[in-house]
């Protein structure tokens, strides 16, 4: 039940940026400047471009969303859901974009916790993705790393209050 609330609880806080900053910064997603689908190169790829989106998104996450990590693949429970273009492009986004180690993730939230001034819309939902993947990752694991992935989660979710807050 609390994994439910993170999801909607991170889906609200994308509805609510989706109309906030515009200010660039491509330094926090790296990857996101060269992600690749088959023979098209996506710059910057976002997902949400409008209210339709954010509605889409939600409607993924209740069908049943897995972002995969190097040992599953990304996935949407709902086959018509899933068949979607820009189902495709949220896939892209987290399978080529996201950070899914925990390195790389305590990379993300140490430069977010120095980052100054807004997010770009595209990190802000980006780094929101993170946070859903973070607590996938923290309810399928056990002890030690349960912990880790928690205080990760925690992070991520500090950076996104203190984006909104705009301090």
């Amino acid at each position: 039940m609390l994994h439910w609330k993170v999801l909607i609880i991170a889906v609200f806080y994308c509805s609510i940026y989706t109309c906030a900053s515009q200010q660039r910064s491509k330094a926090l997603f790296p990857a996101a400047g060269r992600a690749k689908r088959g023979a098209k190169t996506m710059v910057n790829p976002t997902f949400q471009n409008s209210i339709e989106d954010i509605t889409l998104l939600y409607e993924i996450m209740l069908a049943g969303l897995q972002i995969g990590d190097e040992h599953a693949p990304f996935s949407v429970q709902d086959e018509e859901l899933a068949s979607l273009r820009r189902t495709r492009t949220l896939e892209a986004i987290c399978e080529d974009v996201l950070p899914k180690r925990l390195t790389d993730i305590r990379r993300l939230t140490s430069q977010l916790s120095q980052h100054r001034g807004p997010l770009q819309k595209g990190d802000f939902e980006r780094t929101v993705l993170t946070m859903v993947y973070t607590a996938n990752k923290m309810a399928n694991t056990s002890g030690h790393q349960k912990d880790t992935w928690a205080e990760s989660f925690v992070n991520l979710y500090r950076a996104l209050k203190q984006d909104l807050r705009g301090q």
